[in-house]
């Protein structure tokens, strides 16, 4: 499967803003984009004026990098935002949010949507009891996710539940930090959503 393997703080500094894709060290001095902060390249210290597609462009590529997620499935899950019945936007982030990959990442049991990806890969979680190793898996309200029994001796996952044990969790998400699991309570509305994106301008984007 295709996937971006650059160097992941080019990312950030490209969108012009840290997208926290590297876990613990985007919060450390040892962040690229703090010494940084301007877009790679020769030219990434030059002053540009944004057209109006431009903008609307790199809103969507923000997006994609923020969740880790390739063009075509985007365009899929746009396609399927479009369907529900709803804000196609808000419809939009909330599917975003709902992969498993990001689900693990959200109760802190990943340092990133990266290290989330890559745990969900090698079938460290489970879904209602079943095991499932498909980043893209879409969760439902109800849904229980738990990190495998046999996976709890592993020193990498002892590791990220010491480093991100204490993290928040957003509301419609519940952890049972003893039961190593967590539970989708229900679906999130936009106001549950921080993702730093204004899906109005993805929607414009693919609307013209």
């Amino acid at each position: 499967m295709a996937r971006y393997t650059g160097p992941v703080c080019r990312l950030c500094r490209r969108e012009g803003e840290k997208l926290f894709l590297k876990g613990e060290r985007c919060y450390s001095d040892k962040c690229s984009f703090s010494h940084r902060s301007y877009a790679p390249g020769q030219h990434g210290q030059g002053r540009k004026k944004n057209s109006e597609y431009a903008t609307q462009f790199r809103m969507k590529q923000k997006a994609k990098r923020y969740y880790g997620v390739l063009e075509n499935q985007f365009h899929k899950y746009f396609v399927e935002a479009e369907r529900r019945q709803g804000i196609t936007g808000e419809n939009l982030l909330q599917i975003l949010e709902t992969r498993l990959d990001n689900i693990v990442y959200r109760l802190g049991f990943a340092s990133s949507r990266k290290e989330a990806r890559q745990l969900v890969l090698h079938n460290h979680f489970t879904v209602n009891g079943k095991k499932v190793n498909i980043p893209s898996y879409l969760v439902k309200a109800g849904d229980v996710i738990a990190i495998k029994s046999g996976s709890l001796d592993s020193e990498k996952i002892k590791a990220v539940l010491e480093t991100n044990g204490s993290r928040p969790v957003p509301a419609w998400l519940e952890r049972d930090a003893n039961a190593k699991s967590g539970k989708v309570v229900n679906l999130p509305n936009r106001e549950d959503i921080d993702t730093p994106v204004e899906e109005s301008l993805i929607v414009e984007l693919y609307s013209k």
